[in-house]
């Protein structure tokens, strides 16, 4: 009978854990009558074995930590990945901002996307508001006329609003027949304290229930919802870790099942 020691055994150690992983990457003990040398060559094995503790022990160095590496998204350190994702979405729309372009909390994004701009009104709920032509409640404006704007934008502000739905029929209304009501909501995201204890910070959704909620006032068939994100960035983001951090296919992986970002383009069907 030959005994062979599990080869590789050395990088988890000897016992229960170190037989299991050497026996799933190929590693096992050679049997009765069984030359070892038969068995997959050693550089090929213990690739398997380093392979299957990257994905299956991860060493978590810096990160076994109970506080955020940064708890405000990143913010003092460089590019929120959450807001790299919505300025993708918005350059890949930058044909529907153009006209009168109504932006929520600033103006920041129709300057850096629109196009032949007719006017650009800001709306904010805080009396104040340095940039704000307009203070309201966008889930309920009815000093703003209908069929107002031919592009509203309207990035992570839904999610703090109790009536979402009512929102998005204030936002259907003042919004003029084909025109583009552009939107992002977190999916994956911690709370952002100031605004919890300002307002309150209420929702995160899914690609099913933002295309739920919209179908409340547009047609389904005028609204495209695109997701954006991956397990990894959804991590760094969570920690605060920001996108100047990431390499650029870190950022542009796309798991539909980790929707850190969901966007949405909705036009209002012509008259």
């Amino acid at each position: 009978m030959v005994a062979v020691r599990p080869a590789g055994a050395a990088l988890v150690g000897e016992g229960p854990r170190a037989i299991v992983v050497a026996q799933r990457c190929g590693l096992a003990q050679a049997r009765d009558g069984e030359n070892p040398m038969s068995l997959t060559p050693l550089r090929s094995r213990l690739s398997a074995m380093r392979q299957y503790l990257r994905v299956n022990f991860p060493r978590f160095g810096s990160l076994r930590r109970i506080y955020p590496v940064n708890p405000a998204f990143g913010l003092s350190d460089g590019t929120p990945i959450d807001r790299y994702y919505i300025e993708c979405f918005l350059e890949s729309r930058r044909g529907a901002i153009r006209g009168r372009v109504l932006e929520i909390g600033d103006r920041r994004y129709t300057e850096r996307f629109g196009s032949d701009l007719t006017s650009s009104d800001v709306l904010h709920f805080v009396e104040g508001s340095p940039e704000a032509t307009i203070i309201a409640d966008i889930s309920d404006c009815p000093q703003v006329p209908a069929n107002s704007f031919d592009c509203i934008i309207i990035t992570q502000t839904l999610h703090y609003i109790y009536d979402m739905e009512r929102a998005i029929s204030e936002l259907h209304r003042i919004l003029a027949p084909g025109g583009h009501v552009l939107c992002t909501v977190p999916g994956i995201s911690q709370i952002s304290r100031y605004d919890m204890d300002r307002w309150g910070d209420r929702w995160r959704l899914t690609s099913l229930s933002a295309a739920e909620l919209l179908a409340t006032a547009f047609e389904p068939a005028e609204t495209s919802i695109v997701t954006y994100g991956n397990v990894f960035a959804s991590i760094c983001f969570l920690e605060g870790i920001v996108t100047e951090r990431l390499r650029a296919r870190e950022l542009d992986h796309h798991d539909d099942d980790y929707q850190l970002i969901v966007a949405v383009d909705a036009v209002k069907a012509p008259v």
